[in-house]
């Protein structure tokens, strides 16, 4: 990782100098010996460490935590001093940076570059540094943030080569191994599906109240990659930190550099109350109140100033009539109650743990689907999570069925409502007539049939009849019995990624759908597509990236086409080549994967009115800590949700004693005004005015500690003795996969315990007695052991697969004698 030209600490360490790391950079680590270029150099006073990074064995980190001294170390330069940049190069756009191919790599370089240049996940790996923190390995989100700082650095280097995220992809999906093409959606899911595990964190109660949402992991459920299949992804301090009036300089709070003048100078006016649904996951069915509510709105939520966040009950409409049997396909479904909402989402939380990342916060949304048995009239309802939608492209025939649906009303299987182009209206709406008549004049054969990005999503979302091979197992009815399928958007993404549909894989071949599909540059509206109780108040975005594919299935070539944030401009990236290209040029690619942004003026002003408070540097008593990663989410996102300065705060309001030592690069410090604006505004919380270490989580800490190590050392001392037995008269069973949930609680890798010890997998019930099952995955323990565990965590049953022997008779074996010797005697 390369150090810009100013080190922004030693303004705060006056004895360290640039001369003085430069001399360090030609040393080695003083714990391994490893040589640069990756080493660090700890800035604490009279602290001459060095050490290795991430690359190596990371002693720097280890030298932080064990000696106490914060985490503000910085990477040592090891290239030569340059000249300051100068004001001209100071103007010129970052991010234009191409990648190497290493070979057939350019699916990976085309998807690193189309989410390099998405804003919210870009700063969030460049001001949230502190935040990349994990202990799993590949620890891919480490090689994924210096990727981006060398992608964004402020020399440009003209290419890199990204040895290091290759690698550790390989690692994590034997897939990539080797050099053949692969797919670039399904590097992108496997990418951004390890990010999250790395970077997710457990939400704590307070904070699944401020946010709206449950915060359920978005990887717990079921996930159905198919393309056949309706969603692609079922997705210490240090001593001055409490010193100081407020922000010392506006771009500590406001990183307005990678705004777009673009975006700036938009004049659509957009609703933009900041609001944060949550996604909620539900596999069980409703029944469905039938009967008409005039008290359920119907009607789009309103956008206020601060609008509170809605309840699971308050997202949903009421069932108003039952629809006629002899129209199953309507453009637009049955509207749906969640009376028992609360009872499903309950039945969810058994003993799930709750996460959330940075990835699931910009890339996950919420689908709403609906299945009406024709036959009883019963709704079930699903609410699934996805992290990209992958659409389906409509065929000749198809189009035609759609657009006639739209003109005639009439109910076909391919059918939108009739909203979905009306709201474009009346001149988009000549305009894409006279396209489609030109195109209409040119032989199918030459550019095959003109097919649009809401056209996609409008075969999406269409309602879906299920009859035939395809029919609905009613719980109602308890039989197969036919239906009809609806879905919704329920909650919007920050970043909408889009796949287009356009590789099919036979049993004996492959082929590649190559028609054109155009898509908006600007003003994508998600509107028609939405739930009408949906949170999410801004629902139009404009276009950041596009990865195209030339070529034929199985094999071609990738390039993306990515929009630079800081001045609008759209440039080629092509492996280790970038070249600014005209709009056109990419309105006419071939897309494969789109990424949009949410689009919002009102977001752009509320940051404008937050620069200008702190620039006022109005004297205040007191001042504020906010949380720097919600912070990040207000310079980048349409909609940042409330305040949530509960991402370093426990349940108790002090700070954890593992996030202590690096508490500085959680937090950011606000003066009075900018914090009350910005409460007023989003609500959350709560206030933070002091930092301090939790004593309560601290003697949590020792006591679950101590815990850990007697269960573990009693465990390994009663294993002992029964390995040291040589006829054990009594071998107990119990589930490995129980067993495996304990060792990981005992051994720190898992912070909640197990629940009780469940061993009816293990067993099946034979004469009325419990026997072990063929085949099971099961341990051996002794019956001092699994006295131990039962008395500690419950549960059972008993299994044994040695049973004490009773001793015999003395009568009963000296009569067995004697009839055995007349016996022999005769």
């Amino acid at each position: 990782m390369a150090e810009q030209d100013v080190c922004l600490h030693l303004d705060s360490i006056g004895e360290v100098t640039k001369e003085d790391l430069l001399q360090k950079s030609k040393g080695t680590c003083q714990s391994c010996g490893a040589g640069g270029p990756n080493l660090w150099a700890c800035l604490q006073n009279d602290c001459p460490y060095v050490g290795c990074g991430e690359s190596y064995s990371d002693h720097s980190t280890l030298h932080a935590q064990t000696v106490g001294h914060p985490l503000k170390a910085v990477p040592i330069a090891v290239a030569e001093e340059e000249g300051s940049e100068s004001e001209e190069d100071e103007l010129k756009p970052r991010g234009l940076t191409g990648m190497k191919n290493i070979g057939n790599s350019c699916y990976m370089n085309a998807a690193l570059q189309a989410l390099s240049n998405c804003p919210p996940l870009t700063q969030f790996f460049l001001d949230c540094g502190g935040l990349v923190r994990t202990d799993k390995k590949p620890a891919l989100c480490k090689s994924y943030q210096k990727l981006i700082s060398e992608l964004w650095h402020k020399k440009r280097p003209s290419y890199v080569v990204p040895t290091s995220l290759s690698h550790g992809i390989k690692l994590v999906n034997p897939m990539f191994r080797g050099y053949a093409q692969q797919d670039t959606q399904e590097f992108l899911r496997c990418l951004m599906d390890q990010l999250h595990e790395e970077l997710k964190e457990p939400l704590s109660e307070c904070s699944v109240g401020y946010d709206g949402s449950d915060g359920e992991d978005r990887r717990d459920g079921d996930r159905s990659p198919s393309e056949d299949e309706f969603l692609s992804c079922d997705s210490g301090s240090s001593s001055d930190r409490g010193e100081g009036g407020g922000v010392g300089d506006s771009e500590l709070l406001i990183q307005d550099e990678l705004i777009s003048e673009k975006e700036r100078l938009k004049e659509r006016r957009l609703p933009g109350s900041p609001l944060h649904g949550g996604s909620q996951e539900m596999d069980e069915d409703a029944d469905v109140d039938t009967a008409p509510d005039n008290e359920a709105s119907m009607t789009q939520p309103q956008s206020t100033p601060c609008s509170p966040v809605r309840t699971l009950q308050e997202l949903h409409p009421k069932l108003s009539s039952s629809p006629p049997r002899s129209s199953p396909l309507r453009s637009s479904g049955p509207a749906y109650s969640f009376k028992k909402a609360q009872l499903l989402l309950s039945a969810r939380k058994k003993k799930q743990s709750h996460y959330r990342s940075v990835i699931s916060d910009i890339f996950d949304g919420s689908i709403l689907s609906l299945v009406q048995c024709l036959t009883c009239d019963r709704v079930s309802t699903t609410v699934e999570t996805f992290q990209d939608l992958s659409l389906p492209i409509p065929g000749k025939e198809d189009l035609a069925k759609l657009h006639s649906s739209i003109h005639q009303n009439l109910p076909v299987k391919t059918g939108v409502c009739p909203d979905t182009y009306g709201s474009q209206g009346w001149i988009s709406y000549i305009m894409d007539s006279i396209r489609r008549f030109v195109v209409s004049c040119i032989p199918s054969w030459f550019w095959g049939p003109m097919v649009t990005l809401e056209d996609c999503l409008a075969a999406f979302f269409a309602a879906d009849e299920l009859k035939g091979d395809n029919m609905y197992s009613c719980e109602r009815c308890k039989k197969l019995r036919n239906g009809v399928k609806y879905c919704k958007v329920l909650r919007l993404p920050e970043i909408l990624c889009i796949h287009l549909k356009r590789f099919r894989h036979e049993v004996m071949y492959s082929f590649k759908i190559s028609s054109h599909v155009s898509f908006p540059l600007e003003g994508l509206d998600m509107r028609p597509f939405l739930a009408k109780e949906s949170p999410s108040q801004v629902t139009t975005y404009d276009l950041l990236s596009v990865i195209c594919h030339h070529g034929t299935a199985g094999s071609g070539h990738y390039i993306a086409y990515c929009q630079n944030v800081i001045n609008g401009q759209w440039y080629e990236f092509d492996d280790q080549y970038v070249t600014e290209v005209h709009e056109t040029v990419v309105q006419n690619a071939e897309a494969y994967v789109l990424f949009y942004r949410k689009s919002s003026e009102e977001a752009v002003r509320e940051r404008q009115k937050v620069v200008a408070l702190a620039n006022m540097k109005e004297p205040s008593l007191l001042q504020f800590y906010i949380s720097r990663e919600w912070l990040n989410k207000f310079n980048t996102f349409a909609e940042p949700g409330p305040i949530s300065n509960h991402t370093f705060l426990c349940q108790h309001g002090g700070i954890p004693p593992n996030k202590y030592h690096y508490i500085d690069d959680l937090v950011v410090i606000v003066p009075q005004n900018v914090w009350e604006y910005l409460y007023n505004s989003f609500g959350g919380g709560p206030a933070v005015n002091h930092l301090y270490m939790c004593a309560i989580c601290q003697v949590e800490i020792e006591a679950l500690a101590k815990r850990r190590k007697t269960e573990i050392d009693t465990f390994i001392k009663l294993n002992k003795e029964f390995q040291a037995e040589e006829a054990p008269t009594v071998i107990l069973c119990i589930s490995m996969q129980w067993f495996r949930e304990w060792e990981s609680f005992v051994k720190g890798k898992d912070n909640e315990p197990p629940g009780p010890i469940d061993n009816s997998k293990i067993g099946v019930m034979k004469g009325g007695h419990i026997q072990l099952k063929q085949g099971a995955d099961y341990g051996q323990i002794s019956e001092e052991t699994w006295q131990y565990l039962l008395g500690i965590y419950g549960g059972g049953p008993e299994i044994a697969v040695r049973q004490t022997v009773a001793p015999a008779d003395p009568d009963t074996l000296h009569g067995e004698r004697k009839i055995e010797a007349e016996t022999r005697a005769l």
